[in-house]
């Protein structure tokens, strides 16, 4: 499967391990990123109307040193599935979502028709977080996430994507049930456990696979069985 990810830091925590995950689980995967920091879909339009080459490569988890134009990327090959989002710290605001969501689906349509159209749900900030409370405004991390869900159904709804990847929803199981760390700078997914959940929420969804058949032993730090094995059951129960 060949998967092209426009997007920015959190789709980059999203692709560091699916490549392997898929691979351990005998469905292979091979994930482009088109990395832009902190790139929200405003930027992403202005990039496709310009063909502004501004995007940093990375294929696989691993940074190529190419930048790229959002038309060279997308016909570069024939792509299997296409993901775009916001950028986190605008999730919960639908003005920025519209009207520059739709175009882009648009363009991502017309360059790559063969592909499906998936839009990368994000995840709200740490529990009592300086950006969670004073950048984002919200008490409570649940409320960040049900305007960002909120926000997200409704992106999807308007471009008829054919489906919505439920990171959002997997890092707020992890946090309801005590699984730590899932932030490493309390808004980026931490580099173990969180970037590895992000990995088998994207092969379930993408793939429709049994993350249960998913290996770990290729992570930067050792986690334990147990806490691998009670993620999986999380990222199964958002995917049903």
């Amino acid at each position: 499967m060949q998967v092209l990810a426009i997007g920015n830091s959190f789709s980059q925590d999203a692709s560091a391990y699916l490549h392997k995950i898929a691979q351990s689980a005998g469905k292979p995967i091979d994930i482009v990123n088109l990395y832009i920091p902190g790139c929200p879909l405003e930027r992403h339009f202005r990039n496709m109307m310009s063909d502004s080459k501004s995007y940093e490569l990375e294929v696989n988890g691993t940074y190529t040193g190419f930048a790229v134009t959002m038309k060279e990327a997308l016909l570069n090959r024939r792509w299997d599935v296409v993901t775009i989002q916001q950028a986190s710290h605008m999730s919960t605001k639908w003005d920025s979502y519209s009207p520059y969501i739709s175009p882009l689906a648009g363009y991502i349509r017309k360059l790559s028709p063969a592909s499906r159209l998936a839009v990368h749900q994000t995840w709200a900030y740490e529990e009592g977080s300086e950006r969670l409370c004073g950048l984002m405004g919200y008490e409570t991390q649940q409320q960040m996430f049900e305007a960002l869900e909120s926000c997200y159904r409704r992106a999807a709804d308007e471009i008829s994507a054919d489906l919505i990847i439920p990171s959002g929803a997997a890092f707020r199981e992890l946090v309801k049930e005590g699984i730590a760390p899932v932030y490493r700078d309390t808004f980026h997914a931490s580099l173990v456990i969180g970037r590895y959940t992000l990995g088998l929420v994207w092969y379930q969804a993408l793939t429709g696979g049994d993350v249960s058949e998913a290996g770990f032993d290729f992570l930067a730090e050792p986690v334990g069985a147990e806490t691998i094995k009670a993620i999986k059951e999380y990222v199964k129960r958002v995917g049903k």
